[in-house]
C-alpha cells in the first residue's frame, strides 16, 4: 500500500463524501474512488458502505482508520523533522484549558514550548470542557484539553490520564450523607453546571446507571473551584475531582459520599486534518513528551480503570 492511498482513505473517512474528499485532495472523484478500491483489494476488506448521506465507515474501516492515522502521523513526523532542519516553528496557537492547570500539566507544556520553540506562542482560553470542544470543531481554538468520553471524528484525541470524580457534600451534612442511598442523594439540593459541560453528562450517567433521573439543579455554576466553594458554603451536593475532594475533606470543609466513584478521561484534542501543520504538530509532540506517551494515537474507545 502507498501513503497516498492511506491519506485518501483518511480524508474520505473525515469528509464522509467522495466529492468533498476529491476537492480537498485536489484529485478527480474517479481517482479517489480508485485509491479506495485499490486499498480495499490489497487489504481484502471493505472500508466503506455507500449511504444516502455519503460514505460510511464499516466496522473494519473504523478499526483500520486508527492504524492509518498512526502511519500518516509518523510520515508527517519525518517531514516535520526535515522542515525543522531548515526553519524554526513559529506562530500563534489558541489553546483551551479546563479544570485545574496542575492536573493538565499546563506549566510543564508551556515551559517545553518556550525552551524548544521560542517563536511559537500560545494564547490560553479557560472554559467548560464541552464549550472548549465545540470551539475546536468551529476553529475558534486550535487545540484544547478536554475531559469526558472520547471525542468523535473529525477530532483527534490524545489520552492523557484518568480523572476520578466523587460526590461531595457540605461538612454539616455528614450524618445525612453517610448512610444515604441513591434516592436520598438524588433528592438533595445539587450544584450543577450548564448543559454543555462534561459535569452535566457525568451526573446524568451516574444516576442513569441506577435507573434514576438526574437531580434538578438548585444552584448552577460553570467553574470547578466555584462549585467546590459552594459545597463548602453549605449550598448543595456536586461532583468534585477525587484529589480536590479528599484534600478539602481532610480539612473538614466537606464530606465525600462513599457510594460513588466515577472515572473519566482527560484528553488533548485537535482537528485530525490539522495535525500535520508545523505549529500544531510541534505542540502535539511536546504534549506527548510531557505526558511520556510513546506515540500520537487516536484511541478507538476510552476504558478508564
Amino acid at each position: 500500500m502507498e501513503l497516498y492511498q492511506l491519506r485518501t482513505f483518511a480524508t474520505v473517512a473525515e469528509e464522509g463524501h467522495l466529492t468533498r474528499a476529491a476537492e480537498r485532495l485536489h484529485l478527480s472523484q474517479p481517482a479517489v474512488s480508485g485509491h479506495i478500491k485499490a486499498l480495499e483489494q490489497e487489504l481484502d476488506v471493505r472500508l466503506f458502505e455507500r449511504a444516502a448521506t455519503g460514505m460510511v465507515l464499516t466496522e473494519a474501516g473504523r478499526q483500520l482508520l486508527a492504524h492509518s492515522l498512526k502511519v500518516l502521523s509518523a510520515a508527517d513526523g519525518v517531514k516535520r523533522a526535515a522542515q525543522q532542519l531548515h526553519s524554526e516553528v513559529a506562530g500563534l496557537l489558541h489553546v483551551g484549558t479546563v479544570a485545574d492547570p496542575v492536573d493538565n500539566r499546563l506549566g510543564d507544556v508551556l515551559s517545553a514550548v518556550v525552551k524548544r520553540y521560542p517563536l511559537l506562542r500560545l494564547e490560553l482560553h479557560h472554559s467548560m470542557s464541552g464549550a472548549a470542544l465545540e470551539s475546536v470543531r468551529d476553529g475558534d481554538l486550535d487545540a484544547t484539553f478536554y475531559f469526558g468520553e472520547q471525542p468523535a471524528p473529525p477530532l483527534l484525541a490524545l489520552p492523557l490520564r484518568t480523572l476520578i470524580y466523587r460526590v461531595a457534600a457540605p461538612a454539616a451534612w455528614a450524618e445525612r450523607v453517610k448512610s444515604a442511598g441513591w434516592d436520598a442523594i438524588a433528592g438533595m439540593p445539587w450544584i450543577r453546571t450548564p448543559a454543555l459541560s462534561t459535569h452535566t453528562r457525568l451526573v446524568s450517567q451516574l444516576f442513569a446507571a441506577h435507573g434514576l433521573e438526574p437531580p434538578e439543579p438548585a444552584v448552577q455554576a460553570d467553574d470547578e473551584s466555584v462549585i467546590t466553594n459552594l459545597i463548602v458554603s453549605g449550598l448543595g451536593v456536586a461532583l468534585v475531582r477525587d484529589e480536590v475532594a479528599r484534600a478539602r475533606a481532610a480539612l473538614g470543609d466537606l464530606v465525600i459520599w462513599p457510594g460513588a466513584k466515577l472515572p473519566t478521561t482527560l484528553w488533548f484534542v485537535c482537528l485530525a486534518a490539522r495535525m500535520q501543520e508545523p505549529p500544531l504538530a510541534a505542540l502535539l509532540d511536546l504534549v506527548r513528551e510531557t505526558w511520556n506517551l510513546d506515540r500520537l494515537r487516536n484511541v478507538e474507545q476510552s476504558a478508564p480503570a
